[in-house]
């Protein structure tokens, strides 16, 4: 849905309308009515009264065709300034050196269309998604490499179940110590009754001889 809004033989040049109607250009209506409520340009309220203009009559159209539409979701499609007439005035304003200017009153025309439909994205708008699109792309492409280089966790092995050792209970190593003692008792004792013969016995030859020499040397 589109409309248009026309303000003829506004007061003042121009030029000077041009550099209020460049900033809405483009932009949505709501952003475009609050940019003109704080400029501080003498033909800010005219063009905003123009745009409004504009906006009720995309409205009147939509409810003429059986259209719903949001006033909110409208944009300003196009808008420029044309340049209006002087009417002729014959006038002067004094100058330097009695000299004379001629003296003229500007008037402008005002024109803005408005439409619902969506909106062509600009350049800049088309290299940031591009450029969001491209980092996108790296940090997938990041993440699979180091998927791919990341080593296979290596299952950890199960620990093995300590063998149950039985403990001994207090009167087993009791008795065990009692037994021991009683072993080293009977070792001292037969080696007491052990005779000088039966040692002699277990000697070797030479040690024997050696063992007699001694003693015919000490008798």
């Amino acid at each position: 849905m589109e409309a248009i809004a026309k303000t003829k033989h506004l007061k003042g040049s121009p030029r000077k309308a041009r550099l209020v109607i460049d900033m809405i250009r483009g932009q949505n209506v709501s952003r475009a009515l609050a940019i003109l409520k704080f400029t501080d340009k003498r033909a800010a309220d005219p063009i905003a009264k123009c745009l409004n203009s504009a906006i009720a009559n995309a409205t009147y159209s939509a409810e003429q065709q059986n259209i719903a539409i949001d006033p909110d979701g409208l944009w300003i499609k196009t808008c420029f300034v044309d340049m209006g007439p002087t009417k002729n005035r014959r006038r002067v304003r004094p100058a330097p050196q009695g000299r004379a200017y001629r003296e003229q009153r500007h008037y402008c025309h005002i024109t803005i269309q408005v439409t619902s439909e969506e909106q062509a994205k600009t350049e800049k708008e088309l290299k940031a998604e591009a450029a969001r699109a491209k980092r996108a792309t790296a940090k997938k492409a990041d993440g699979g490499e180091k998927k791919a280089k990341a080593p296979a966790k290596k299952a950890a092995p199960k620990k093995a179940k300590a063998e149950e050792v039985e403990t001994p209970t207090p009167v087993e190593t009791a008795e065990a110590v009692e037994a021991a003692s009683e072993a080293k008792v009977a070792d001292a004792k037969n080696v007491e009754t052990q005779t000088t013969e039966a040692l002699n016995e277990t000697k070797p030859a030479d040690e024997k001889q050696q063992d007699t020499n001694e003693e015919l040397e000490r008798q």
